[in-house]
């Protein structure tokens, strides 16, 4: 799988456990959300994403 897919099911998965935290446990998990919108949107307009350097150091996904 390519580097950058794994990337959004990271990002997917992160926002849909977060969404359920903040409904089920406790709304602040809703900052979780945010801060992780706010990394895609970053990324968007950047082209640098954390979760990119941190899978490519670990060697997980092909390059994009």
């Amino acid at each position: 799988m390519k580097r950058e897919h794994i990337i959004r099911v990271i990002a997917g998965t992160f926002i849909l456990a977060s969404l359920a935290l903040g409904v089920y446990v406790n709304h602040n998990w809703l900052w979780f959300t945010a801060f992780v919108g706010a990394n895609l949107f970053q990324s968007g307009l950047t082209k640098w994403c954390l979760m990119e350097d941190i899978l490519r150091k670990l060697k997980i996904g092909a390059e994009s």
